[in-house]
């Protein structure tokens, strides 16, 4: 396993994920349809929200403290202060790809559990 196969430390782990995301995305498709609305992004206050989450961000990094919640909350203001189309699409992959590596991330948790017998502290 490499960078390449983006599977965490777990075999099959982004295959799994991925699978579930088109699953979940069928499923919206199924209740919804198609949506056709506009991106809501940008604007001076989402611009100094993306500012504010890229601090904590940084803050909880220099004090150990760094969780998912601020790596995902990062991203998310980051697309919501973008108004660029081209951009916004840049940002909303950062976001997926986030997300999909927070579960990984449980996925391994889940993996590492079940060698220790449940005693892991993750």
């Amino acid at each position: 396993m490499g960078r390449q196969d983006g599977d965490a430390g777990v075999p099959g782990s982004l295959a799994r994920v991925l699978a579930q995301v088109r699953d979940e995305r069928a499923a919206q498709d199924e209740r919804f349809g198609m949506q056709v609305l506009p991106d809501g992004t940008g604007g001076h206050d989402a611009v100094a929200a993306a500012d504010e989450a890229r601090e904590e961000t940084d803050a909880a990094a220099r004090e150990g403290a760094l969780t998912w919640r601020h790596i995902l909350a990062e991203e998310v203001m980051e697309a919501f202060a973008e108004h660029d189309p081209q951009r916004l699409r840049g940002e909303l992959i950062q976001v997926a790809a986030v997300a999909v590596k927070w579960v990984q991330a449980l996925d391994r948790r889940d993996v590492l559990q079940n060698l220790d017998g449940g005693r892991s502290d993750c």
